[in-house]
């Protein structure tokens, strides 16, 4: 089964399964379990961050499929993500080794950088400010961290690095300074928000694009009563019921042919199945137009809590 995913190419000539698992908001206990199910159906792509707090559950879960013999660390293609309170180029390399540790991993096979914005150093991964609302803010120039980033690369600790959550000017700053390019930014992509531009922008200057929440993220710690639900839209149940699948899959699939990487994420064994039961069917250009205009600029993941920060990527969006 697993020969059978598609792969992206890197600008480099690495390459990147289409379709990964995620595990933001995965909660404790189940994660393990969730990335075992997951390489047992066949996927070969596991998206996590330290700031999941559930890294060392990941790597408990991939350490025993390599111990009983169902991959080796080759086969699958593990991603993780820099901090915002780890952006001063002294504690990078110690940040990613600490997700290393956490992963039981020699290697990352990607390494993104979060968040162009970076927050005080220290214990607290959520420094917040005296108002309540808006965290403190460290003076770390993403462009310095990535400096740090591609030496990584040299190290060997890592195989590809990349951005996450960065805006086409952000993208811009880290080429023009890099001695190796990003290969992808991943971004927030659903039917109800394309970042259309940005990710022209990312096709131009060679980046894969990563689709993360591509379901529309209904579980998010911060929803409200009366959110718009993307899972529930008449207009994909009516695609969905055309193609005799479930609206999770004509989302994931929806991602897969605007030739992103997708990761979407769930601990259920069942869901995690029929999320990756998408290459058996193909959505025509009707469909592909009914889901572009659904388009509602909806964002999930604003990151409230670093507005007012000169690096902030979507406060002042043009």
């Amino acid at each position: 089964m697993a020969s059978k995913i598609p792969n992206a190419i890197f600008s480099n000539g690495n390459s990147i399964p289409m379709i990964g698992l995620g595990t933001w908001n995965s909660p404790p206990g189940v994660v393990a379990q969730a990335v075992k199910d997951a390489i047992d159906i066949g996927y070969r792509h596991i998206d996590c961050a330290h700031v999941y707090q559930n890294e060392h559950e990941v790597g408990d879960g991939i350490a025993a499929k390599i111990q009983d013999g169902t991959i080796k660390r080759e086969d699958v293609f593990v991603t993780s993500k820099l901090w915002n309170t780890f952006h001063r180029p002294d504690l990078v390399e110690g940040a990613l080794k600490v997700t290393l540790k956490n992963l039981k991993l020699a290697y990352l096979d990607l390494y993104l950088i979060h968040w162009p914005v970076a927050y005080k150093e220290g214990d607290d991964l959520f420094p917040m400010g005296p108002d309540g609302k808006t965290f403190i803010f460290s003076d770390a120039d993403y462009v310095d961290t990535w400096k740090e980033m591609e030496k990584l690369v040299d190290a060997g600790l890592v195989k590809n690095i990349g951005l996450s959550n960065f805006n086409s000017k952000q993208i811009q700053r880290v080429l023009d300074v890099a001695r190796i390019k990003p290969v992808c930014n991943q971004i927030e992509s659903h039917a109800y928000l394309h970042q259309a531009k940005l990710t022209a922008f990312c096709a131009e200057k060679g980046l894969i694009v990563t689709a993360y929440s591509p379901l529309g993220s209904p579980a998010r710690p911060w929803v409200k009563k009366d959110d718009i639900v993307l899972l529930h839209d008449p207009e994909l149940k009516k695609i969905a019921d055309k193609h005799g699948k479930e609206p999770a899959q004509i989302l994931i699939r929806y991602q897969i042919q605007l030739g992103h990487v997708v990761i979407p994420k769930s601990v259920t064994k069942s869901r995690i199945a029929s999320n990756f039961d998408v290459f058996g069917f193909e959505l025509d250009a009707d469909d592909m137009k009914q889901l572009g205009a659904l388009e509602r600029n909806e964002r999930i993941c604003p990151e409230f809590g670093a507005f007012g920060h000169p690096h902030h990527p979507f406060e002042k969006e043009e």
